[in-house]
């Protein structure tokens, strides 16, 4: 199993015993070398009396250290810490993946999380050893590295893909990261250069064990036809970036490695790209503490032996989530597909070889023209949807969840298991249960665990801070005929 580790005892059996389970959790900085590594390197564990750890690779940057070359610590997944926590740190770090910093800069970061840039700075210093731009900057090296070693594109198109405002900014941090030049870096490559010249195509780091499967699943139930694309192997997607249309696609090989294929309208979009590929697969979670958390109660042991390293599937864009959501209220998921599938073939945008599904100011102006059923819930969509667009209600991967939540509860139409779905697919909030929902109960019936909302709801307490994988459990164990409804018709306000 693998848990956060708190003290430096622990820290350092974890590097001393090379455990993979660990890289991305912590980095492990060496005095005497000026070195820092990934807990898994292969080289000779340092004295302790050697060792410092620090939370971030930027903590390391700033205090001098540069990443090793052989275990290239930037390459290890994300930290699962930024799914598991709320506070403000973690979102800052959502939001900086995100490319917030290279679009608004630290400024924009501030206002997002609601905090002057000099306390924010203060206090990403005392939390992660390292302010937003230091932080950044780590992020940007980063992506920078994946280009170099995962694609063929020109070293000035890896400049500024990665977010960097000039080819020498990016040589030079890179040279001071890594103490090698892009060149350099890229000759130490060990996947063969793409056989189409530009392609971007990237194999995805993940902790196992992973249940692709099941997320290609997911998303073929759900697939909006000329939005999306989705075969037992693969998702691919067209969607909007900050600089114009978007297409990628995730497949998995005979080696369940994760390749994505990517095509972008402005290089700059494409690490936040990555980071949106990311959250859909939920590919930061730590699989192996989840599963022995929920392996702990005799009744879900079947279910976690039956579909280990379980995922919940995030978000492509927020604002498109919660339509989906309200859309998908009080129906089946094959009859939210056929509503979805008619609002984007009227409202959506076409572009070559695809559509990108409608703006919010789109749904806002001619959603009542196309959305069908209940008068008040088509009135609830258009709400939200205008709200969106003209910035009265905000919805991004970086909100406080509790804000979130209330933000959108206060919102006509909007009850408790939108919200709550919305926080879990959005924020990849690992402990969010939805105990309306007519299938996760059914599949809590099925599982030998209580089955109405109020005993469910006690009985999963025991199971926090996972109980978003418990709900993905359960939906998995519902009966097929019962999985097919989406929320429960006890959720009066979804209605309302």
């Amino acid at each position: 199993m693998s848990f956060p580790v708190i003290d430096f005892d622990e820290r350092y059996r974890a590097i001393s015993a090379r455990d993979t389970r660990f890289d991305g959790q912590f980095v492990a900085a060496v005095r005497s070398t000026r070195i820092y590594c990934r807990p898994s390197c292969p080289a000779r564990t340092p004295k302790p009396e050697n060792v410092t750890f620090y939370p971030t690779s930027a903590a390391a940057h700033e205090a001098g250290y540069r990443a090793c070359k052989r275990c290239l610590p930037e390459a290890a997944p994300g930290s699962p810490a930024w799914d598991q926590r709320s506070d403000v740190a973690a979102r800052a770090m959502r939001l900086i993946a995100s490319g917030v910093v290279e679009r608004e800069g630290v400024s924009g970061l501030a206002m997002h999380l609601g905090y002057s840039t000099r306390h924010l700075t203060r206090l990403l210093s005392a939390e992660l050893g390292a302010g937003p731009l230091a932080l950044a900057r780590a992020h940007r090296a980063h992506t920078a590295r994946m280009l170099l070693v995962g694609t063929d594109l020109a070293i000035s198109d890896v400049a500024f893909s990665a977010g960097f405002a000039s080819i020498r900014q990016c040589n030079d941090t890179i040279r001071e990261v890594f103490g090698l030049t892009p060149g350099e870096l890229r000759a130490r490559r060990r996947l063969p250069t793409p056989a189409t010249p530009g392609a971007i195509d990237l194999v995805l780091p993940y902790r196992g064990p992973l249940d692709a499967s099941g997320i290609f699943q997911w998303m073929s139930a759900r697939a909006v036809p000329g939005v999306e694309e989705a075969t037992a192997t693969s998702f691919a997607r067209h969607l909007r970036m900050a600089g114009g249309p978007a297409w990628f696609e995730v497949n998995q090989d005979a080696g369940e490695r994760l390749h994505l294929r990517a095509r972008v309208t402005q290089l700059g979009d494409l690490a936040p790209l990555v980071s949106t590929v990311r959250r859909i697969f939920d590919l930061d979670a730590d699989p192996l503490a989840i599963d022995h958390a929920l392996s702990a109660h005799p009744e879900l042991v079947p279910l976690v032996a039956r579909t280990p390293g379980i995922r919940v599937p995030g978000a492509a864009d927020p604002h498109e989530m919660l339509i989906r959501a309200m859309v998908g209220q009080q129906i089946t998921v094959v009859a939210a597909r056929t509503a979805l599938t008619a609002l984007t073939d009227a409202l959506g945008e076409r572009i070559d070889g695809g559509l990108l599904f409608p703006t919010m100011a789109a749904i806002a102006e001619r959603g009542s023209e196309v959305l069908r059923g209940p008068a008040a819930r088509i009135r609830a969509i258009v709400g939200a949807a205008g709200a969106l667009a003209d910035g009265s209600l905000r919805l991004t991967v970086g909100d406080d969840g509790a804000e979130q939540r209330a933000a959108l509860l206060a919102m006509p139409g909007i009850g408790p298991w939108t919200a709550d779905y919305v926080r879990m697919r959005v924020l990849g909030d690992p402990d969010v249960l939805l105990p309306g929902d007519v299938a996760l109960r059914a599949g809590a019936a099925a599982s030998g665990l209580p089955g109405d909302p109020a005993p469910l709801t006690a009985w999963a307490e025991r199971v926090a801070p996972w109980r978003s994988y418990l709900s993905a459990h359960l939906w998995r164990a519902a009966p097929v005929r019962q999985a097919r409804r989406t929320t429960s018709p006890l959720a009066s306000k979804e209605t309302s």
